[in-house]
């Protein structure tokens, strides 16, 4: 996967030389190139932002760095060989990132970043690169940052572990709270190692059985305990058809039941065993 990344502070990207993004780098898996924009300006202060039409508070950036920058880090990248790029565009009005968007990032061969400052970019920029390529405009979160060079940070580590030979298991993430599969919409339970006792705290029973259907049960009871009580919009939003009979037992115990539309919804009746 090819990753170019357009910013007015390349330092801030230096953690991607660490970790697992960082041996991906190193084995070819991921080619990352920043391009400080700053560099596609034309007067002598390398001004990016100006005044916003319309009035307002706070700068914009300009377009005219963005279309040099990118176009020059487009024709560079099919020089190389790379295709099909697609525009990321963090910013807190785009669609939420999910491990499901995380999943389709991860099966494209070339991102190309566009992390704004300021009051955002100019509307026409993406306007433009819509007509060349898809563009996504991806929220990490219901808060604003003072840039989105930290959600370009988020988003490839979430995909770059999707990429095959980053994990050192490749099943790993498999079992990931938001996992497709059977942890979609679930977060992860807790997790144990060794020593069996620490401080006077053991771990459970189950977990030393070797049962590998009743270790099996018990994490996604556990991760059903978990969602409830941190994320219960998930359990709310979740397709009825997706709970098996063990499923439902584990709700009905955490004092949830399913409505006339058959979604599952806490129960005010209930208490927990």
């Amino acid at each position: 996967m090819r990753l170019d990344i357009v910013t007015i502070f390349p330092e801030y990207l230096e953690p991607l030389n660490v970790s697992l993004v960082g041996k991906a780098r190193a084995r070819g898996v991921l080619d990352v190139h920043a391009h400080d924009l700053r560099q596609w300006t034309y007067d002598r202060h390398n001004t990016v932002d100006d005044t916003p039409y319309g009035g307002g508070p706070g700068m914009v950036m300009k377009p005219d760095p963005w279309g040099a920058c990118v176009d020059e880090a487009l024709a560079d990248g099919y020089e190389t060989g790379a295709h099909g790029p697609v525009m990321v565009v963090p910013t807190p009005s785009g669609r939420p990132f999910t491990q499901e968007l995380a999943v389709e990032l991860s099966e494209q061969p070339w991102l190309v970043f566009a992390p704004a400052r300021y009051e955002g970019i100019d509307r026409r920029v993406m306007d433009e690169y819509a007509t060349r390529m898809p563009v996504y405009e991806v929220s990490i979160g219901d808060y604003v940052l003072a840039g989105g060079e930290a959600a370009v940070l988020v988003i490839t580590e979430a995909v770059a572990r999707l990429l095959p030979g980053v994990l050192g298991n490749a099943e790993s993430h498999q079992d990931d709270s938001f996992a497709l599969g059977a942890m979609a919409n679930l977060l992860e339970g807790p997790v144990y190692t060794k020593p069996p006792e620490w401080r006077g705290r053991t771990i459970p029973d189950v977990l030393m059985s070797g049962h590998h259907g009743k270790i099996a049960r018990w994490r996604r009871d556990e991760a059903f305990r978990r969602t409830t009580a941190n994320r219960p919009d998930l359990i709310e939003r979740t397709d009825p058809a997706a709970f098996d009979k063990k499923d439902r037992e584990m709700l009905s115990i955490l004092g949830w039941k399913p409505g006339p539309d058959g979604r599952f919804g806490r129960n005010p009746e209930a208490v927990e065993e």
